[in-house]
């Protein structure tokens, strides 16, 4: 059932969900755990999932699709590069799929250990689930007005 009363102000979103890849196999979920807690409008959450609880209310169960461009985004060659082991200077067993925080360019990255051929080593800046389309079962388990202390800090207290 969604509602017809326009969002006046930010609200907080409690939601479970179950993530699947296209052929159905279970990708994360917050079954068994805490469901997930988010202000509505803020980029912590993928806009996919904000476009579909908009406005629903608890209780509301909901298949949802989002592609890629809703999502993390297209794949990106670009984020993909091959660099000199040396810059894993003091990692002992750098090994395919551990993760490294990177301060090049104007921010913060994180970059994957994608490959490893002798001394040199191909890292991935792309997010693990982009250029896939996701497939959530989500169920709407709370809403509410955020408040003012939540908005200023553009997340949920609790």
């Amino acid at each position: 059932m969604q509602s017809d009363t326009p969002q006046t102000h930010p609200e907080v979103y409690t939601v479970h969900y179950v993530l699947k890849n296209r052929i159905g196999e279970l990708v994360d979920t917050s079954e068994g755990s805490e469901p997930l807690h988010f202000l509505y409008g803020t980029p912590d959450i993928i806009e996919g999932i904000q476009m579909a609880v908009k406005g629903r209310v608890a209780g509301d169960c909901l298949e949802v699709t989002v592609p890629p461009e809703m999502a993390y985004g297209e794949y990106r060659e670009d984020l993909v590069r091959t660099v000199p082991r040396s810059l894993f200077e003091g990692v002992d067993n750098l090994a395919v799929g551990m993760k490294f925080q990177t301060n090049s360019g104007d921010e913060a990255q994180i970059v994957q250990v994608a490959s490893i051929d002798g001394n040199l080593v191909k890292v991935d800046a792309n997010h693990p689930l982009a250029g896939f389309t996701l497939y959530f079962d989500l169920e709407i388990v709370g809403r509410r007005d955020a408040t003012e202390d939540e908005i200023a800090q553009g997340r949920p207290l609790f």
